[in-house]
């Protein structure tokens, strides 16, 4: 197989008639999204758990089978036994860092090559693929196929690596231009950019990782926590064969637009049930821990959890004026005796007790996993 040559952006096979429905449909329920959204108080806390639950699915995407539950242990201090699954883990954790590094630095400065850079160091950092041109654009050829499938044989070879530097001037600019629909201009900026493929590794989870940023740089979202890797991890087929056809096959550039559009209709109803459902579980229990526990701290303790559904008593702090560790405990009896939390392990010598929020766990994977 030949590399690909792709359509230099913006291309000019959108047909935009048939596609008028499916965009005011996903700008309608983007925008309802954007105010649940509004509605919450310190989404950055209240919300941690859907940026560490797209951390997750992202990177199972591309073959990791750590779970979410998994990922709060580690951080708690239980580490797995696998190196695989530590491995997994690590990649993971690397992907929440990226979406936090990318929201900080969009706040200084439009986003360019040089921050897809950083972004591609942050990802594979001390994980499987550091040595494959970390932080740097591929120089050589990669092809996609089966593991071990010479290229004669690939699913799909992107551009030649001397024809990366113009294609990927080509989408920097395309990613900022003024278009008629910034969602379809979305559709476009992440389907070009995998074609692209322009690193060696990594490349599925930087180009999902582009979509929360660009809602956010286009002002869709005032902040950068849309995530649609549920949504695709369910159609990882359909989504393949749409991206497929690309500049190759007539039409095709309408119905992956159409099948993306979706994506995001979709994912923005569930992402609005998923965060009302957590501001409703962060008031209710509000109410319960200050019954339990009639103490200052209460709501200061209930905050950490959300940030930190899996902890130890040396996790938790309260700024300058701290109750006693003591104190602490007594406020972790009271939630456990309530039933608010779980123990995960009980503390040994100098083993700490580790404890879980199953409610907020349960609720972002969508089953119960903490008992």
């Amino acid at each position: 197989m030949k590399p690909i040559e792709p359509h230099i952006l913006p291309t000019k096979e959108v047909d935009w008639e048939p596609l008028i429905p499916l965009i005011g449909r996903a700008n309608r329920a983007l925008a309802h999204y954007d105010g649940v959204l509004l509605g919450v108080p310190n989404p950055e806390v209240l919300l941690s758990p859907l940026t560490t639950e797209e951390a997750v699915l992202s990177s199972r995407m591309e073959g990791t089978q750590a779970t979410l539950g998994e990922v709060y242990r580690f951080e708690a201090g239980e580490a797995p036994e696998k190196e695989s699954r530590r491995q997994d883990i690590g990649e993971i954790l690397n992907y929440r860092h990226a979406l936090r590094e990318a929201e900080e630095k969009l706040r200084a400065r439009p986003f360019n090559l040089n921050l897809l850079l950083r972004l591609h160091s942050v990802l594979l950092d001390s994980v499987r693929g550091q040595n494959k041109a970390r932080g740097r654009f591929r120089t050589e050829q990669n092809w996609i196929g089966k593991e071990g499938t010479p290229i004669e044989q690939a699913e799909f070879v992107p551009p030649a690596p001397k024809a990366l530097p113009a294609l990927l001037d080509n989408w920097e600019k395309y990613y900022h231009f003024d278009r008629p629909d910034a969602l379809v201009q979305l559709a476009v900026v992440h389907a070009q950019f995998e074609i692209l493929h322009p690193f060696l590794d990594g490349n599925g989870r930087l180009g999902r990782i582009l979509i929360p940023l660009f809602l956010y740089e286009k002002k869709i979202l005032h902040r950068p926590m849309f995530y649609l890797s549920a949504w695709l991890e369910t159609r990882r087929d359909a989504y393949v064969d749409h991206l497929r056809p690309l500049g190759v096959k007539p039409g095709a550039w309408n119905q992956w637009i159409a099948f993306f559009l979706t994506g995001l209709e979709e994912q923005a109803r569930i992402n609005s049930d998923k965060a009302r459902a957590i501001l409703a579980l962060y008031e209710r229990l509000k109410v319960r821990a200050l019954s339990l526990t009639h103490s200052q701290y209460a709501v200061p303790l209930l905050d950490q959890m959300f940030e930190r559904p899996v902890f130890e008593i040396s996790h938790l702090k309260f700024g300058d004026h701290p109750p006693t560790r003591a104190a602490i405990a007594n406020l972790l009896r009271a939630l456990r005796e309530g039933d608010v939390l779980k123990v995960l392990r009980e503390g040994a010598g100098r083993r700490a007790t580790i404890y879980a929020f199953a409610d907020l766990i349960n609720l972002c994977e969508g089953k119960q996993v903490v008992k």
